[in-house]
Protein backbone atom coordinates (compact mmCIF):
# COMPACT_ATOMS: atom_id res chain seq x y z
CA UNK A 1 0.00 0.00 0.00
CA UNK A 2 1.17 3.28 -0.90
CA UNK A 3 0.57 6.98 1.19
CA UNK A 4 1.09 10.03 0.26
CA UNK A 5 1.44 12.65 2.84
CA UNK A 6 1.32 16.38 2.55
CA UNK A 7 2.99 19.25 4.52
CA UNK A 8 3.09 23.08 4.54
CA UNK A 9 -0.15 24.55 3.94
CA UNK A 10 -1.45 27.71 6.41
CA UNK A 11 -2.40 31.12 6.30
CA UNK A 12 -0.26 33.89 4.88
CA UNK A 13 -0.75 37.26 3.23
CA UNK A 14 -1.37 37.75 -0.67
CA UNK A 15 2.01 38.25 -1.78
CA UNK A 16 3.50 36.20 0.21
CA UNK A 17 5.11 32.02 0.10
CA UNK A 18 4.55 28.95 1.44
CA UNK A 19 6.49 25.75 0.46
CA UNK A 20 3.97 22.18 -0.14
CA UNK A 21 6.10 18.89 0.50
CA UNK A 22 4.62 15.44 0.08
CA UNK A 23 6.60 12.38 0.46
CA UNK A 24 5.37 9.04 -0.54
CA UNK A 25 5.67 5.77 1.38
CA UNK A 26 4.98 2.08 1.27
CA UNK A 27 6.44 -0.65 -0.89
CA UNK A 28 7.98 1.34 -4.11
CA UNK A 29 10.17 1.26 -6.98
CA UNK A 30 9.69 4.12 -8.83
CA UNK A 31 6.61 7.07 -9.22
CA UNK A 32 6.45 7.92 -12.80
CA UNK A 33 4.52 11.27 -12.22
CA UNK A 34 4.57 13.40 -8.88
CA UNK A 35 2.12 16.42 -8.81
CA UNK A 36 -0.48 19.26 -6.89
CA UNK A 37 -3.77 19.34 -7.44
CA UNK A 38 -6.08 21.99 -5.58
CA UNK A 39 -9.83 22.24 -5.04
CA UNK A 40 -11.36 25.55 -3.82
CA UNK A 41 -14.88 25.45 -2.45
CA UNK A 42 -17.69 24.86 -4.85
CA UNK A 43 -15.17 23.93 -7.24
CA UNK A 44 -13.88 20.77 -9.35
CA UNK A 45 -10.50 19.68 -8.35
CA UNK A 46 -7.87 21.34 -10.91
CA UNK A 47 -4.14 20.52 -12.00
CA UNK A 48 -1.64 22.76 -10.08
CA UNK A 49 1.67 21.06 -11.25
CA UNK A 50 3.48 17.89 -12.37
CA UNK A 51 6.59 16.67 -12.52
CA UNK A 52 7.63 13.74 -14.57
CA UNK A 53 10.66 11.08 -13.13
CA UNK A 54 12.40 12.98 -15.93
CA UNK A 55 11.97 16.37 -14.97
CA UNK A 56 9.18 17.24 -17.03
CA UNK A 57 6.73 19.94 -15.90
CA UNK A 58 3.82 20.65 -16.55
CA UNK A 59 2.08 23.74 -14.98
CA UNK A 60 -1.08 25.49 -15.27
CA UNK A 61 -1.58 29.13 -16.82
CA UNK A 62 -2.38 30.71 -13.71
CA UNK A 63 0.25 29.71 -11.67
CA UNK A 64 3.22 29.58 -14.35
CA UNK A 65 5.79 31.94 -13.32
CA UNK A 66 4.61 31.94 -9.56
CA UNK A 67 5.06 28.09 -8.67
CA UNK A 68 7.86 25.92 -8.73
CA UNK A 69 7.54 22.06 -8.69
CA UNK A 70 10.43 20.01 -7.60
CA UNK A 71 11.14 16.20 -6.74
CA UNK A 72 13.47 13.85 -4.75
CA UNK A 73 12.85 10.76 -6.75
CA UNK A 74 15.39 9.17 -4.61
CA UNK A 75 13.21 9.79 -1.45
CA UNK A 76 9.56 9.72 -3.26
CA UNK A 77 9.05 12.98 -2.40
CA UNK A 78 7.29 16.20 -4.50
CA UNK A 79 7.66 19.69 -3.31
CA UNK A 80 5.54 22.64 -4.57
CA UNK A 81 7.42 26.37 -3.89
CA UNK A 82 4.35 28.90 -3.65
CA UNK A 83 5.63 32.67 -4.18
CA UNK A 84 3.61 35.57 -5.24
CA UNK A 85 0.58 34.61 -3.40
CA UNK A 86 -3.08 35.25 -4.54
CA UNK A 87 -6.27 35.46 -2.79
CA UNK A 88 -7.62 32.74 -5.97
CA UNK A 89 -4.93 30.71 -5.04
CA UNK A 90 -6.75 29.92 -1.96
CA UNK A 91 -7.44 25.70 -1.80
CA UNK A 92 -7.14 22.37 -0.67
CA UNK A 93 -3.69 21.47 -2.13
CA UNK A 94 -3.47 17.31 -3.17
CA UNK A 95 -0.07 15.33 -4.00
CA UNK A 96 -0.60 13.20 -6.35
CA UNK A 97 1.38 9.96 -7.37
CA UNK A 98 0.46 8.63 -11.20
CA UNK A 99 2.04 4.96 -12.09
CA UNK A 100 3.30 4.04 -9.29
CA UNK A 101 5.35 0.39 -9.67
CA UNK A 102 6.02 -1.35 -6.69
CA UNK A 103 8.88 -3.29 -5.31
CA UNK A 104 6.67 -6.52 -5.91
CA UNK A 105 6.09 -5.27 -9.70
CA UNK A 106 2.63 -4.30 -9.02
CA UNK A 107 1.25 -1.36 -10.94
CA UNK A 108 -0.69 1.05 -9.28
CA UNK A 109 -2.50 3.94 -11.75
CA UNK A 110 -2.52 6.55 -8.87
CA UNK A 111 -2.63 7.75 -5.53
CA UNK A 112 -3.74 10.76 -3.90
CA UNK A 113 -3.03 12.50 -0.31
CA UNK A 114 -5.46 13.66 1.92
CA UNK A 115 -4.91 17.31 1.45
CA UNK A 116 -3.80 20.36 2.99
CA UNK A 117 -5.69 23.83 3.12
CA UNK A 118 -3.65 26.58 1.78
CA UNK A 119 -5.56 30.39 2.46
CA UNK A 120 -4.46 33.18 1.45
CA UNK A 121 -5.90 36.74 2.60
CA UNK A 122 -5.84 39.82 0.78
Amino acid sequence: QVQLVESGGGLVQAGGSLRLSCAASGNIFTINRMGWYRQAPGKQRDLVATMSTAGTTNYADSVKGRFTISRDNAKNTVFLQMDILRPEDTAIYYCNAERILTKRADLLLDAWGQGTLVTVTS
